[in-house]
């Protein structure tokens, strides 16, 4: 799965690319949950699509929450906020399960587990924070949104900020 939003964030709105991306990668996860055993590019795509929803989590928090907040829309990004924190150990789950090569059932389970989350969270994003995104960061965010868009890796010890709340790493 390449991330097929980043050219996309250049060319339009960054509210249609994020939620290109929420396709893109639910899609994958679906194919793992509901779809027969994983082979080995399965399960690459599903590593792919692990990672891209790190990355993705990592850029609404650190790059486009904060401009949002600052505009008042602390409530729902709060919301958005605890929910990343409860997909997180599902992507750790799932990180775990591919390097340790867990059987079928664990990655199928958690896959649905995850799926389930998303698919509450995700029209949230879409209908009520992403359109204000547009509105609040602009047609033309910032070169540096663009450009973690287009190749920004998380940093390796980075985690989602509800889960730093709540183990006192703040």
């Amino acid at each position: 799965m390449e991330n097929a939003s980043t050219s996309r964030a250049q060319q339009g709105s960054l509210s249609r690319a994020l939620e290109q991306e929420h396709r893109e990668i639910d899609d994958v996860i679906k194919s793992c949950a509901d779809g027969p055993s994983p082979g080995a590019d399965e399960k690459a795509g599903l590593k792919r699509a692990v990672d891209e929803l790190r990355r993705h989590i990592y850029a609404e928090e650190e790059l486009l929450f904060p401009p949002l907040r600052k505009a008042g829309m602390v409530g729902p990004i709060l919301v958005m906020l605890r929910e990343h924190g409860d997909m997180w150990p599902l992507l750790d789950t799932l990180d775990h399960g591919l390097a340790e090569d867990a059987g079928d059932d664990v990655l199928r389970t958690t896959c649905r587990q995850l799926l389930i989350l998303l698919q509450q969270h995700n029209p949230k994003e879409e209908q009520i924070l992403y359109p204000e995104i547009d509105r609040v960061v602009g047609a033309d965010p910032s070169p540096g949104v663009h450009e973690f868009l287009d190749a920004g890796q998380v940093p390796a010890d980075w985690t989602c900020h509800f889960l730093r709340a709540t183990d006192g790493r703040g």
